[in-house]
């Protein structure tokens, strides 16, 4: 595509006229709004007196199981793909889970494995881009090698992953965000699961970090089915190849939630002995609340349609002011994701770090560019990721209103 000339000085002066307007906006992060916010309220006046699981348990005390509580790991067994013996509810948040796996891989052998990540001469886990900045960092943390693969629209290239870990044993993992991608939006295809967990690796006791954060956050009743990766490992003989995360973070409340770990049997076994010298149970009373209140998988649908009616509305102003704005220009292109909490923006090779520079001049905060890749560092520097969700949607159209402007300016003054 062409893209059209921009006149320097129209630029110069609207970017003028918008720093003149004092704003102080922030589409950084994913959180949720305080209206999605809200549609959990009842769950802070549960368990309501009722402390028992059950199957009889004092939520209260100690005791239980480390496994957390039936009824929640029903609930959302099917929406993680994760027969419910082989998931657990543990902890605050996916994230917490992730940075477990991670440093319980480098202090412990793995099933499968032959030595501690720790005493491997090298450790690297494979980052399709754009990608998941908390995901690199937590890596990053510990000396993990962050190796770069590209993204597309049907998930990691496979040809690349799959050329990397046959002939690379320090090769170690893979971080994937398999539905509703962060920030591109795109769910993996079957083919690409399947890929995944039957490619051959040259490292015994590689593992795929699913992050399957955004399982039930659809915008629309469209819902692709994500294959079973749990399943499709096995199945391939590779069980244990699979960690899978979810949590409840951005489906009740994002300060009060449940983190969930699914995995193979022998995964499991390895995990649970580890973390029992660190804790004696998961928040139990916060488990039996999310289980009162969302009762089933078809509760969790219901409530996630709530929050779709209130997100979808903000993807869609986001879309209409960009096609507006930038539609049939060549200055840019963005994703048009069914779910999740993201949108991609492509500017212009060279000029991301100077959008964001002239944004928060302006008052409108985005997240850093570069944050989308490991080490902060986006070769072509040409990816911003839009957050709609916690703005209300005029303060949303301004801040994507103001973010066209100083990418016109970025790209006149490039020029």
């Amino acid at each position: 595509m062409t893209t059209a000339p921009v006149d320097v000085d129209s630029a110069r002066r609207d970017y003028a006229a918008l720093v003149g307007r004092g704003l102080s906006l922030d589409i950084t992060r994913g959180k949720p709004s305080p209206r999605q916010l809200d549609l959990s309220a009842d769950l802070l006046t549960l368990p309501n007196g009722r402390y028992k699981a059950e199957d009889g348990t004092d939520t209260r005390n100690y005791g239980g199981g480390a496994k957390g509580l039936p009824e929640l790991r029903r609930v959302f067994a099917e929406a993680l793909q994760v027969p419910v013996d082989q998931l657990l509810a543990v902890g605050n948040s996916s994230l917490e889970l992730m940075h477990d796996a991670v440093v319980q891989s480098l202090l412990s052998v793995l099933p499968g494995g032959e030595r501690r990540w720790a005493d491997e001469p090298r450790v690297a886990m494979l980052c399709p881009v754009p990608g998941y900045d908390r995901h690199f960092h937590l890596a990053q943390r510990f000396g993990i090698e962050l190796i770069q693969v590209p993204m597309t629209e049907a998930g990691p290239d496979m040809d690349v992953v799959e050329r990397l870990v046959a002939e690379d044993a320090g090769i170690k993992g893979i971080w994937c965000v398999p539905k509703y991608s962060n920030p591109t939006g795109s769910t993996f295809s079957d083919d690409t699961v399947r890929r995944l967990a039957g490619m051959a690796t040259a490292a015994p006791d590689f593992r795929i970090f699913w992050d399957n954060a955004y399982a039930v956050h659809h915008l629309t009743d469209d819902e692709p089915v994500l294959a079973d990766v749990l399943a499709l490992c096995a199945e391939a003989g590779n069980a244990d190849r699979a960690f899978v995360f979810g949590s409840t973070s951005k489906i009740t409340l994002a300060g009060a939630g449940v983190g969930f770990f699914g995995a193979s049997a022998a995964n499991i076994a390895w995990w649970s002995g580890l973390v029992a010298k660190r804790t004696i149970g998961p928040d139990k009373v916060n488990q039996l609340r999310h289980a009162l209140f969302l009762k089933d998988a078809d509760g969790v649908r219901a409530h996630m349609r709530k929050h779709a009616e209130i997100l979808a509305p903000k993807f869609a102003a986001v879309d209409r002011i960009l096609t507006e704005e930038l539609g049939g220009s060549g200055l840019a292109s963005w994703t048009r994701p069914a779910g999740g909490y993201f949108i991609t923006l492509t500017a212009p090779e060279g000029t991301a770090k100077e959008i964001v520079r002239l944004a928060k001049e302006a008052g409108v905060a985005l997240t850093p560019a570069g944050a989308t890749h490991p080490y902060g560092d986006d070769p072509a520097d040409a990816t911003i990721r839009i957050a709609p969700s916690f703005p209300e949607i005029g303060e949303l159209e301004e801040a994507v209103r103001g973010l066209v402007v100083c990418l016109r300016l970025a790209v006149a003054e490039r020029a």
